[in-house]
């Protein structure tokens, strides 16, 4: 994300302006973006002119400049487009004021946002900013007869490619190198910054040697970790393990994946955690909180009243803050996400148990 310029605006609202450089971005800003903010960009529409009606053209499309009030906003990942739906609030025709309008915004597509920021929507930007330093990096993992590759994005991991298929003695099975080129191949096409190659016993290092020897583009960016498995569960080994934060400054999703571990653990043993809302609420008036832990969907469905929580998610927040605690914001996309919303969206870490 590059932030092009910040200001003030009306009442009393902040005004930035970003251009959203890759999809992650984008993702950010469907959970910064509310009802009732103002977003301004190009955009293109189309104009119905007297005598287009008498002939039902249509009309013909015009580029203009807009400012909406924000109604709906939907994250089209596989589109790499974040639709932002509303009314026109401003325009550069008069005539098209008050009419409704979604704006496309796309990689590299400069947009204003003014807005009443939350302090955690401007963290998120300015996380967003600094991850725009940050290398590509993919997660390989490979043990006898399987490997997967996973892509590592701010709002999660994806899997890219998986192969499968018997090696050693059978009918079936097949030499081992092929199951390394199938691997190498598809790290080669990927076209990551860096490689990390996990992987429990030597299978790992046989691979990075076939890599080596014919893939040797791929094995200059690779680095390898051990874990006890593969898949999405030796994913989450290598984040836990901080093996992304060697390569990139700032990893949101290990983070995440180092909080929930704990977060279980702490359950698990009966010890310092809360979670559901209105025992990590009665925490933090008790000034107990040392972490607050909370699922994005949840806080995004709380504040556009669209939740069911009988507690003001914002103040909550603004409890936590004030009181010494830190707020972590989880991703729905990502495993520990998932974990979290499976606790109602919402937890603690705490600093002495209220019980």
């Amino acid at each position: 994300m590059r932030i092009a310029g910040r200001g003030r605006g009306e009442e009393g609202r902040e005004r930035i302006t970003l251009v959203p450089e890759n999809v992650d971005d984008l993702w950010h800003l469907s959970y910064v973006l509310e009802p009732g903010d103002h977003v301004s960009g190009d955009t293109t529409r189309r104009i119905q002119r007297a005598d287009d009606q008498m002939r039902d053209t249509g009309g013909e499309r015009e580029h203009l400049h807009v400012t909406i009030e924000v109604d709906d906003v939907e994250f089209a990942r596989f589109a790499n487009r974040l639709r932002v739906g509303g009314v026109i609030v401003g325009c550069s025709r008069e005539d098209q004021l008050g009419h409704h309008h979604t704006l496309n915004v796309e990689e590299r597509g400069e947009i204003t946002i003014e807005k009443h920021f939350k302090p955690d929507q401007i963290d998120r930007i300015e996380e967003a900013e600094r991850a725009t330093e940050n290398p590509d990096v993919v997660i390989a993992t490979v043990e006898e007869g399987e490997a997967y590759i996973h892509t590592v994005a701010q709002y999660g991991t994806e899997e890219y490619a998986s192969f499968t298929a018997p090696t050693g003695k059978g009918e079936y099975a097949r030499p081992r190198s092929e199951l390394f080129d199938e691997l190498g191949s598809a790290l080669s096409h990927a076209d990551a910054d860096t490689v990390i190659l996990a992987g429990p016993g030597f299978t790992k290092q046989d691979a990075r040697d076939y890599i080596a020897d014919n893939y040797p583009e791929v094995a200059e960016k690779l680095t390898t970790v051990d874990t006890a498995s593969v898949g999405d569960r030796g994913v989450h080994e290598v984040l836990k393990r901080g093996a992304v934060d060697d390569v990139q400054k700032e990893t949101r999703i290990a983070r995440e994946a180092e909080r929930i571990d704990d977060l279980m653990e702490r359950i698990a043993e009966g010890a310092k955690a809360a979670y559901g809302v209105d025992e990590v609420a009665q925490a933090a008036e008790f000034g107990a909180i040392e972490e607050l832990l909370i699922l994005d969907s949840r806080l995004r469905d709380e504040r556009q009243g669209r939740g069911d929580w009988m507690r003001d998610v914002n103040e909550i927040i603004e409890t936590v803050e004030q009181k010494g605690g830190e707020v972590t914001v989880f991703s729905v996309e990502f495993q520990p996400g998932q974990q979290l919303k499976n606790l109602g969206g919402i937890a603690a870490l705490l600093r002495y148990r209220l019980k």
